[in-house]
């Protein structure tokens, strides 16, 4: 199973993913996808393999993506390899936009891992980003977009301890090996 992660931005899913795959770490049944993005390696956020316009077009193009899709001016991609490891009954985790998930419950046996807290838990989260504005944030918050309808979606709130997403994270997880 192919298990989307989604979320708005401050609900922690680096924080709760990061925990799972360290929990996770050494059980050959789960993949966790690194992202090809075309931003340098060193530019902070998430652990993911940097490409270059160039080389993003051309795998796009070429298949070399299972998912892909631009957003905030990068382009983003889910190597087309996943499928080997869906074929032999791995668990692959991939954290996409909700851009892609039509698609990609079109293609594949699909599980929405929607990571999410409440407005004002997010807000808090972000200001203490420091990276925007009380407007910027504000508007943020505005622009909550719905999940495709018909999905197949598991919702964590985290608005507790990280170890308490983490685990509630792991179970949703281990629920996929049915």
């Amino acid at each position: 199973m192919l298990i989307l992660v989604v979320g708005p931005s401050g609900a922690g899913k680096d924080t709760l993913m990061d925990a799972a795959r360290a929990a996770l770490a050494g059980d050959a049944r789960f993949r966790f996808v690194r992202r090809e993005i075309t931003r340098p390696a060193g530019a902070g956020g998430e652990d993911h393999v940097a490409v270059d316009e160039a080389t993003f077009a051309a795998r796009a193009a070429g298949g070399g993506y299972a998912l892909w899709w631009r957003a905030h001016g990068l382009g983003y991609g889910i190597p087309a390899d996943i499928a080997e490891d869906l074929a032999k009954g791995r668990v692959v985790v991939a954290n996409v936009s909700r851009a892609v998930l039509t698609e990609a419950a079109a293609r594949f046996p699909v599980r929405v891992l929607e990571i999410t807290a409440p407005p004002e838990v997010l807000a808090a989260r972000l200001a203490a980003r420091g990276r925007e504005t009380a407007a910027d944030i504000a508007e943020r918050l505005r622009r909550a977009v719905p999940l495709p309808e018909g999905l197949d979606v598991a919702t964590v709130q985290n608005d507790a301890t990280p170890e308490q997403g983490a685990q509630a994270v792991l179970a949703v997880l281990r629920a996929a090996l049915g």
